[in-house]
């Protein structure tokens, strides 16, 4: 199923050789088809993180890629076009994605194709742009959290809490009800973690003496 206003061929910034960020360039390709597992997404955001400077320069390069390769593994958009055995997503639907597969291109391009089960729909009051860049860093933190397995009530200290993903791991966590340590950087990095609801937020720039006495008052 289809929303009826998909073109046959989209912009895209694709690479036809490894190598620094040059080797990137503007490119009209076609629209990926997709098979019934799969849904077509509308890219309105694409994440851009080191793992795809990683493969323009000829690391991480998904199985079975080639040229002209479209990078990007996390994107945000909206559902044009779903698959017969798609169930979890439906045409219309704002949807984010994290897929490092792509074996139809990344989503560095209008238009993108990956499995239905790589997308999730959009919460509700998380704005498109945050969505895009979102996925791998939320999902690392959320393994983080999976593997760690604390009962409701622990305490949980988090290093780099301001960062990528170390807020969305303070976020996680809270929703997990444990109680956060958060070690972020600067004055602003307290400010953000305190907003996110860390109980405790600490200035890794700061004297680490101080940081570790305050840290061991909790414990």
């Amino acid at each position: 199923m289809a929303d009826g206003d998909v073109p046959d061929r989209m912009q895209a910034a694709a690479l036809d050789e490894f190598g620094g960020p040059e080797v990137i360039t503007p490119r009209i390709l076609p629209v990926p088809q997709i098979a019934d597992d799969e849904i077509l997404i509308k890219v309105w955001s694409a994440g851009v993180g080191v793992w795809d400077a990683l493969e323009r320069e000829g690391m991480l390069v998904p199985e079975g890629a080639s040229f002209p390769i479209v990078p990007g593994t996390d994107c945000a958009g909206t559902v044009v076009a779903a698959g017969g055995q798609v169930t979890n997503v439906a045409v219309g639907d704002l949807v984010y994605v994290y897929d490092a597969a792509r074996p139809k291109g990344g989503f560095y391009a209008e238009y993108a194709a990956t499995k239905a089960q790589y997308a999730a729909k959009l919460p509700a009051g998380v704005p498109v742009e945050h969505a895009g860049a979102m996925p791998t860093d939320a999902l690392t933190a959320l393994t983080g959290l999976d593997v760690l397995g604390l009962p409701a009530g622990s305490w949980l200290l988090i290093f780099g809490a301001s960062g990528g993903q170390g807020h969305l791991a303070v976020q996680l966590a809270k929703r997990q009800d444990l109680n956060v340590i958060a070690v972020a950087s600067g004055a602003d990095g307290v400010a953000l973690v305190t907003r996110l609801g860390a109980d405790v937020a600490l200035d890794g720039h700061g004297d680490i003496a101080d940081v570790l006495a305050r840290i061991r008052e909790v414990e």
